[in-house]
């Protein structure tokens, strides 16, 4: 199997601005627009979180060294919630993305991501407000071309190339406003590669040729969302998937954590990680000289800290 992953990302620059474009629109029109909706007669709660961080490095005889530096991230996060009599329905849109230039190199990916959930769910009992029957869809995937080195012209990686796809039914607990946990024992697990060149080097787990692979196990999901002291926001979302037919001891990692930290009304401070591991994806490593070390399955770990401008918009969950 090829290797499909990398240390770096190299944007063109013409993709980068019609990029930074849609991103933008994403980020200020839509919540605009949400905002503008009265939703307090419906069984509709709606809203979210935008930010969009920016930092500069410039240095001129700078005797210590380093290098001039450029970069930005920005993040989208909106909720459509439903919720009347025994039925509950939930849907989130989870969007990021960042860009980095050191030096003379070129703009480089730091962060991009698009995850939307929506879950339908009904409650056990004709009172009861914690155990539910549950369907939901999961579906992540990015932006952007990614690139092996910064200096490639081949992408490794595309829009839903890879996609990855979760269709789960099980049973729901919300013992709380902030913390839920839900366990489907029926789980379909689709990965997508969309892309020829890549679909035949089989890359993202996909026999040489295909355009995806399907698999069939149980998936555990946990959130917990809730202000942890003053103008402090904590949300934490881990997703488990094992599969049934190939090493089901091999479990399937999604961890995310966001903190945010609220300095005004438009200003706040954000640490947002995430930890990924799937046997299914080899990792490439390289040694000092650039050349291949190790290739094989890793834990992968993304870690951004930013302080910018961010809009909160519409209800609280």
């Amino acid at each position: 199997m090829n290797t499909f992953c990398k240390n770096g990302y190299k944007l063109a620059p013409k993709k980068y601005i019609k990029m930074k474009k849609g991103i933008l629109l994403i980020i200020f029109v839509v919540p605009l627009m949400l905002k503008a909706q009265d939703s307090d007669t419906t069984y509709w709660k709606v809203g979210g979180v935008t930010s969009l961080a920016f930092s500069q490095v410039s240095l001129t005889n700078w005797a210590a060294g380093g290098n001039n530096s450029v970069a930005f991230n920005s993040y989208f996060n909106m909720f459509a919630n439903y919720a009347k009599d025994r039925s509950i329905w939930e849907n989130n849109l989870e969007l990021g993305y960042g860009l980095i230039k050191q030096g003379d190199k070129d703009f480089q990916k730091s962060d991009d991501k698009i995850n939307l959930t929506t879950k339908y769910g009904r409650s056990l009992t004709p009172t009861g407000k914690k155990w539910f029957w549950s369907m939901s869809f999961n579906l992540r995937t990015q932006f952007a071309n990614g690139f092996a080195q910064a200096d490639s012209n081949t992408p490794i990686s595309k829009f839903m190339a890879p996609g990855y796809m979760v269709i789960a039914a099980g049973l729901d607990y919300k013992p709380s406003d902030y913390f839920s946990m839900s366990y489907a024992p029926v789980t379909g697990k689709i990965t997508v590669v969309n892309d020829d060149v890549l679909s035949a080097a089989g890359a993202f787990g996909v026999d040489p040729g295909s355009n995806s692979r399907s698999e069939v196990g149980s998936y555990l999901t946990m959130q917990f969302k809730k202000d942890i002291m003053e103008n402090v926001n904590f949300e934490s979302r881990i997703q488990l998937f094992s599969n049934y037919a190939n090493n089901p001891e091999n479990i399937d990692v999604n961890w995310e954590n966001a903190l945010l930290m609220k300095i005004n009304k438009y200003l706040s401070a954000s640490l947002i990680n995430q930890l990924i591991y799937d046997e299914d994806i080899d990792i490439t490593t390289f040694d000092e000289n650039g050349d291949v070390d190790e290739v094989g399955p890793r834990i992968q770990f993304k870690n951004i800290f930013g302080v910018g401008l961010t809009y909160t918009f519409g209800d609280t969950k």
